[in-house]
């Protein structure tokens, strides 16, 4: 869902220099239409991908933090980027719909998402239930743990819950922090689309932001909860991805002119996101980290967004757009999905032998997201193009 174009018909977007980067049309192969798609333009023949390839830098960072390298792979900040990455796209979607319409449709919105989001979830819990039942995933299955993901309640259970997930699922507490936003978001975009100019728009995303910092400081200085209440729970961590959306609604690369031109100011922008991203992952100081270090990342990462949208030419972003990255990254809703749970279960296989364990566990991965893409995701794709505005 991570496409743009040179030229969209009807929404007055041209993007600069992306007929010298590209040199000629693309055609849209089955991973480049599934991207357009997701923004309804499907119809486009030139594509930049650096979206795609940035999930796959997401999905990449949490596969192998889990794998056993998290001492020294920022898996977290994985999960950052594509939170952040689900709230601008969201957002450039609803902001286009609202412009060519004058509305959103809500109830067109929920059908898409819910044939987006389901589906692939409940495959993956089917396949960890599977494999844990016939004992070659080691744990059991408890009904309400199980109740509570195919409910996107997995976050608040996995911190008020007593029950037990099965092996490597998870993860799926980041995709109920999903679930609810796209549950509240679009109303409130909505009325901020038809209430107010969009920088105003964008101010009042910017003041949630900082609403939810404050609260992550009440709840960890003055209430000293565990660490895992400001990581995982929606009220703490929605901030990651309404950073995502302030940048939807204003200054945005695929609907705004450029906020800054010159070579020198855009490469002194790159430098200082990059900078203070590195910070927050090297200042290790428990209560920055359970608070501010949110919020820093959701600074740093609009800059990073805005150049890799708008100049994916530069050699920085440029293996972004090779064709296999931006493949992993149609892939990466799946491979996220099933990751954990196949490590688990191939290193039970295969035991004290992660040399082998590793790259069994990966091809795994990618089969299984293949498959998925062939026989779930993109006829599933095609019934949501119906529901588009």
């Amino acid at each position: 869902m991570q496409g743009l174009t040179e030229r969209v018909a009807n929404n007055g977007l041209e993007l600069p220099r992306v007929s010298a980067y590209l040199g000629r049309p693309h055609r849209c192969d089955s991973a480049t239409a599934s991207s357009l798609g997701e923004l309804g333009l499907a119809s486009s023949q030139t594509y930049i991908p650096s979206l795609d390839g940035i999930r796959a830098v997401a999905v990449f960072l949490v596969v192998v933090s889990h794998a056993g390298l998290g001492h020294v792979v920022p898996g977290g900040l994985g999960v950052t980027i594509f939170f952040f990455l689900s709230g601008y796209l969201i957002t450039t979607l609803l902001r286009r719909e609202f412009e060519l319409t004058g509305t959103i449709s809500l109830p067109r919105f929920y059908l898409r998402r819910v044939l987006r989001i389901f589906p692939p979830l409940y495959v993956a819990l089917g396949i960890a239930t599977l494999l844990t039942v016939t004992g070659l995933l080691p744990g059991q299955v408890q009904a309400i743990p199980l109740l509570s993901q195919c409910l996107f309640l997995a976050n608040y259970y996995q911190v008020y819950g007593e029950g037990h997930f099965i092996p490597g699922t998870g993860v799926l507490w980041s995709l109920a922090v999903e679930e609810h936003f796209y549950f509240l978001f679009p109303a409130l975009c909505w009325w901020l689309l038809a209430n107010c100019p969009r920088r105003s728009a964008s101010f009042v995303l910017w003041g949630l932001c900082a609403l939810v910092l404050v609260w992550r400081c009440i709840l960890v200085i003055g209430h000293q909860v565990e660490e895992i209440r400001t990581y995982s729970c929606t009220d703490t961590r929605i901030d990651s991805i309404l950073f995502g959306c302030a940048m939807g609604l204003f200054g945005n690369p695929f609907r705004d002119p450029a906020w800054l031109r010159g070579g020198l100011a855009k490469a002194g922008l790159l430098l200082g996101g990059g900078g203070l991203l590195l910070a927050t992952l090297l200042f290790r100081e428990e209560v920055f980290r359970e608070t501010l270090r949110y919020t820093l990342q959701g600074i740093a990462l609009i800059p990073l967004f805005w150049l890799a949208v708008r100049h994916p030419e530069w050699p920085v972003f440029r293996w972004l757009n090779w064709s296999w990255v931006r493949r992993v990254g149609v892939f990466s809703y799946t491979i996220y999905l099933v990751h954990y749970f196949l490590i688990y279960a191939v290193e039970a296989a295969i035991p004290d032998r992660q040399v082998v364990s590793g790259p069994v566990a990966a091809v795994l991965m990618v089969l299984i997201a293949a498959a998925m893409n062939r026989f779930v995701e993109r006829p599933l794709a095609r019934l949501r193009h119906r529901f588009r505005t």
